[in-house]
C-alpha cells in the first residue's frame, strides 16, 4: 500500500507473469506501433487494498489476456477464497444457502432485459416479466395488498423487482413521494370534487405563502436508517429535518432548547437528539420524539415524508409501524395534511422539481393524503411475514409488528432478494398502491412499454432467480426456516453472554425484540476478515462503541456460531481497549 509511485510503464510489473505493461503490445502485430491507451501512471498492486491470501497480479489484465493456464489459476483461487469466505460470512445481511447452478446455469447465456413497466411485454420480447409479475403478485399477497395489480384498480398494487437491493426501493420511494407531495401529475391520480383556486391546500394558494411550503416535502427517518436513505435525500434534493431546520428555524429544534437540529429523529433509548438517553436502545424509532418532529413540520404547512425501518441494517430492529403511522396520520390530520385538493393543472414547485408555475382557479382535483410512510423492510418485510405466521401457530413466543399494506397510512414497501430469499447478487422488490403513482418522466416507443421504473433495462435474471426460491419452497418451508433462524440467533446470543461471563469483560452483547442480528464488542481486524463481520461505531453514555454484529441467516450453522465463539475467547481476540470519549 506505500511505497514510491512508478512513473515509467516499461517498469512497472504487470499480470500474473510480470511482465512490464507495455511489453504486452508484443503480439498486436497488425498494429503500426502502440495502440492508443493510457498506461499507468503508479503500480496498482501498491496503491489497491490487499486480499488475504490473493495476489492482485494474478487478476490483471493485460493487453494479450490471460493464457489459458493463467486465467485456471486466477479463477480457481477466486472460487476458493468467495467459497471461504461465503461459507464463514456471519456479519451480513444474506442468504448464502443457494443452490441455482444446475438449474439456471443456461440462462446465464441468454441476455434476458426486463426494460420498462413490468405489467407491458413492450418491443423487447426477451424478457423475464412474466415471472417479475408472479414475484410481485406473491409479495402482494404476503404484504396484504390488493392485487392483481390493475390500471383501472386505483387500490391494487403496483410495483416493480429492483436491479439494486432495497437502497434502489428506498430511492424510488422517495422519488415518488417527492413527485407526490410536489403536487406533481399522478400516472393515475383520485378525483376530488373543483376547488376554488384560492382553496387550502392548492398549489395555487401555496405558490403565495412563502417558499410554497404546503408543497415542499421534508424527510424524517430515525438514527438507526440506513445510509443509503440519506444518499437518495440528496440524490433527489430533498430537504431533511437538519437541512430544513437549520435554514428555515435555526435554534428552533423542537427536541429541545438548546439543542442542534439532529440529522435523524432519535431512536429508543436516546441519541444525537436526546441528551436524556444513553444511546444503547434495541434501535427502534423513537414514536414520540417522531411525533414532536412531524407536529413541528406540519403545523407549519410542510407535507412530511416518513421513512420507517423493519429490520434495521445494524440491530435488525422493527420499528412499530402501526404506532408510527397512527401518529403520522392523527398529527396530520390536525393540520389539514390528511386529504388535499390538488388542482390537476398545477403542478408545484418544489425545488425546481415541479412544473410550470401557472395561476390556479376552479377546476379538476385529484385528492392526496400530505404524508408519505415509507417502510424499508430490506430484510424484515421478506422474512417477518413468515415468523407472524409461525406465532400464529404457535412456534414462536414473539413475532414483530404489523408493517404492511393492511395499514392504509402505509404508501410503500421494499425489501432485498438478496437477504431472506437469497441471491448471487443483489436484487429486490418494490411495492406501493396504484392510485399513488407519479407520471413517468418520458413515454418510450423505443421500448414499446412505459417507462415505470427507475432503470431502463432492468435485470432480467433476478426475477427468474426469486421466482425459482419461491416456487420451490412452500409458506411451510419458509416458516420452518424462520422458526430455525429465530432460535439459532437466540442461541447465538446466550453464547456470547456465556463467553461475556466466563471472560470477565463487558462485550456489549445485545440482541434487539425478535431480531436476527446479535451485537458485541467488535474484536480484532483478522477476526472481522475471517467472519466478514459488519461493523459499526456507537456513541453510548458519551463513549464511542465499536461494535461489531452477527445475523443468523439461513447458511449459518451451530457449528460456524461455535467457530465464532472460540475464536473471540481466544488471548487477543479482542484489543485491550475498545472505548473512547
Amino acid at each position: 500500500m506505500t511505497g514510491p509511485a512508478k512513473t515509467d510503464p516499461s517498469d512497472i510489473p504487470f499480470g500474473p507473469a510480470d511482465t512490464p505493461w507495455q511489453k504486452a503490445f508484443s503480439g498486436l502485430r497488425t498494429l503500426d506501433g502502440m495502440p492508443t491507451v493510457t498506461p499507468p501512471s503508479s503500480d496498482p498492486r501498491e496503491i489497491y487494498d490487499d486480499v488475504p491470501g490473493i495476489a492482485y497480479a494474478g487478476f490483471q489484465l493485460p493487453a494479450c489476456g490471460l493464457t489459458v493456464e493463467q486465467y485456471t489459476a486466477a479463477e480457481s483461487l477466486l472460487r476458493a477464497h468467495l467459497q471461504r469466505q461465503c461459507r464463514n460470512s456471519v456479519g451480513f445481511q444474506l442468504n448464502g444457502d443457494l443452490d441455482y447452478q444446475h438449474r439456471l446455469a443456461p440462462y446465464l447465456d441468454l441476455p434476458v432485459n426486463n426494460a420498462g413497466d413490468p405489467y407491458r411485454t413492450g418491443s423487447v420480447t426477451h424478457n423475464t416479466k412474466i415471472l417479475e409479475r408472479a414475484v410481485l403478485d406473491y409479495f402482494a399477497s404476503l404484504w396484504n395488498a390488493r392485487w392483481p395489480h390493475r390500471d383501472d384498480d386505483p387500490e391494487s398494487y403496483w410495483g416493480y423487482t429492483l436491479t439494486m437491493g432495497a437502497s434502489e426501493g428506498n430511492l424510488y420511494a422517495l422519488w415518488n413521494a417527492r413527485e407526490y407531495l410536489s403536487g406533481n401529475p399522478l400516472l393515475h391520480p383520485t378525483p376530488g370534487p373543483p376547488v376554488p383556486g384560492t382553496a387550502r391546500n392548492t398549489p395555487a394558494a401555496a405558490h403565495r405563502e412563502q417558499d410554497s411550503d404546503a408543497f415542499h416535502p421534508v424527510v424524517l427517518f430515525s438514527e438507526d436508517t440506513h445510509y443509503s436513505v440519506t444518499k437518495a435525500t440528496r440524490l433527489l434534493g430533498l430537504d431533511t429535518m437538519r437541512s430544513l431546520g437549520e435554514r428555515r428555524f435555526p435554534g428552533e429544534n423542537p427536541l429541545g432548547p438548546g439543542i442542534p437540529w439532529p440529522a435523524a429523529v432519535p431512536s429508543a433509548g436516546g441519541g444525537e437528539g436526546d441528551p436524556g438517553g444513553d444511546g444503547d436502545g434495541d434501535g427502534t424509532v423513537d414514536v414520540d420524539r417522531l411525533a414532536v418532529i412531524v407536529r413541528f413540520f406540519a403545523s407549519r404547512g410542510f407535507p412530511v415524508i416518513v421513512n420507517l425501518n423493519y429490520g434495521s441494517a445494524f440491530k435488525g430492529a422493527y420499528d412499530d409501524v402501526a404506532a408510527a403511522a397512527r401518529v403520522v396520520h392523527d398529527i396530520c390530520a390536525e393540520y389539514g395534511l390528511d386529504e388535499r385538493h390538488v388542482d390537476h393543472g398545477d403542478h408545484g414547485d418544489h425545488g425546481g422539481h415541479g412544473g410550470p408555475d401557472r395561476p390556479g382557479g376552479s377546476g379538476p382535483t385529484d385528492v392526496r393524503t400530505g404524508y408519505w410512510l415509507h417502510v424499508d423492510g430490506a430484510l424484515g418485510a421478506g422474512y417477518a411475514p413468515y415468523l407472524r405466521m409461525a406465532h400464529q401457530a404457535g412456534l414462536v413466543a414473539a413475532a414483530p409488528p404489523l408493517f404492511d399494506f393492511r395499514l392504509p397510512q402505509v404508501h410503500s414497501i421494499t425489501t432485498s432478494g438478496h437477504k431472506w430469499l437469497g441471491a448471487p447478487w443483489p436484487c429486490g422488490v418494490y411495492l406501493t398502491r396504484t392510485r399513488l403513482r407519479m407520471l413517468p418522466p418520458a413515454d418510450s416507443e423505443y421500448i414499446g412499454s412505459a417507462d415505470t421504473t427507475f432503470g431502463g433495462s432492468r435485470n432480467g435474471f433476478s426475477p427468474l432467480v426469486m421466482w425459482d426460491q419461491l416456487a420451490r419452497r412452500s409458506y411451510d418451508d419458509q416458516i420452518r426456516a424462520a422458526v430455525e433462524c429465530d432460535r439459532l440467533a437466540g442461541y447465538a446470543h446466550d453464547r456470547l453472554r456465556d463467553l461475556q461471563a466466563e471472560s470477565g469483560r463487558d462485550l456489549w452483547v445485545a440482541r434487539s425484540p425478535c431480531s436476527l442480528a446479535v451485537r458485541f464488542r467488535r474484536p480484532s481486524a483478522s477476526i472481522v476478515t475471517r467472519y466478514s463481520l459488519s461493523c459499526e461505531t456507537t456513541r453510548v453514555a458519551g463513549l464511542a462503541r465499536p461494535y461489531a454484529h452477527l445475523y443468523a441467516m439461513r447458511h449459518v450453522t451451530r457449528d460456524l456460531i461455535d467457530a465464532l465463539i472460540r475464536d473471540l475467547a481466544a488471548p487477543g481476540a479482542f484489543p485491550p481497549e475498545s472505548t473512547t470519549a
